[in-house]
């Protein structure tokens, strides 16, 4: 006689503890309706949900239009100009990938990315270290902390035209400040926009003074949350300066030194204004950036198919870096 051997139980299919625990909080308050002898939601508690659901999806809904009208739809449409021929003289032709094929052989384009990689490695090294170091001496000072953070701040304030003009001064050859200030020191006065060597760094330091106020105060809130504790300890072990900024406040704030640094990629890789203001591209094309040739592409030479292609490639590449950050910003459930 043979036994038939017991079917295994199923093995229960594992839930979402967070949603689990919020739906045996609203069970409990009888936020959900359901009754209790039987489990299910009665005709009216239906009603009920749906009408408040309604409502919530209303007041979400401008705001999901307002989105999709002026996010999503130029994505997509600016995806799809690039894969087409179109001066906005005459009806768009489709092209398919010669847009691509076209802005892959011109020289410029391997031009501008080299100059946006170049300028974005010198405003790592500026751009990065500054703000950091700025909120460290901040935020160890007793006195005059909030005139020197508003001190700080203030560029950020500033149009970024006035900033470029204000600038533009700075390096005037003739009687800008910075020549003066070499001149009082008897040193040789130089051609700050107009060396090729020069003129990517001078950009550099215009985009750091103009920006790094914003990343200061998010690196003094960072700064602010680091126990006290933690330095006395250091302090009672002999740790000098040096060994408690390496050892207590890098590891202290390293999520939010790494948020920051892939945002300031992204930001970086889109820097259009100073060179459009300040260089035009020159010296001989040495601080065409991506965007500048952009421009030229819709505006100048109104090819505007090459441009949505080019800005496509460009919408790829910040996407990889985007990706990298919501995968480092994910909370774990």
């Amino acid at each position: 006689m043979s036994v038939l051997p017991t079917p295994a139980a199923p093995v229960p299919r594992p839930r979402n503890p967070r949603r689990a625990r919020r739906l045996r909080d609203l069970r409990r308050t009888g936020a959900t309706g359901e009754n209790p002898a039987t489990g299910r939601v009665p005709a009216a508690g239906r009603a009920r949900r749906l009408r408040e659901n309604l409502v919530a999806y209303l007041f979400l809904s401008a705001a999901l239009i307002c989105f999709a009208l002026f996010a999503w739809y130029p994505i997509v449409r600016g995806v799809l100009l690039g894969f087409q021929q179109v001066t906005f003289a005459q009806p768009a032709e489709w092209v398919g990938l010669d847009n691509f094929r076209r802005l892959l052989a011109d020289p410029l384009f391997a031009t501008a990315w080299r100059n946006t990689g170049y300028f974005t490695l010198l405003a790592l090294v500026f751009g990065f270290a500054a703000p950091f170091v700025t909120a460290v001496v901040l935020n160890e000072l007793r006195r005059g902390q909030s005139y020197l953070r508003l001190t700080v701040y203030l560029p950020v304030m500033l149009p970024p035209i006035v900033t470029m003009l204000l600038w533009r001064w700075f390096y005037d050859p003739g009687p800008g400040l910075f020549n003066n200030v070499l001149g009082i020191l008897h040193l040789p006065a130089q051609q700050w926009l107009e060396s090729e060597h020069l003129a990517m760094i001078s950009l550099v330091l215009v985009s750091t003074w103009a920006n790094m106020g914003t990343t200061t105060l998010i690196y003094l809130a960072a700064l602010g949350g680091i126990p006290g504790e933690l330095y006395e300890a250091a302090e009672l072990d002999g740790a000098s300066i040096r060994q408690r900024l390496w050892h207590v406040t890098i590891p202290q704030v390293r999520f939010i030194l790494l948020i920051t640094l892939l945002l300031q990629v992204i930001g970086t890789m889109q820097v259009f204004v100073e060179p459009f203001v300040l260089t035009g591209g020159g010296p001989d094309d040495a601080t065409v950036t991506i965007l500048l040739l952009l421009y030229r592409y819709a505006f100048v030479y109104n090819d505007f198919g090459l441009a949505s292609a080019m800005s496509t490639l460009l919408f790829v590449v910040l996407g990889l870096f985007a990706g990298l950050y919501l995968r480092l910003t994910r909370t774990k459930d």
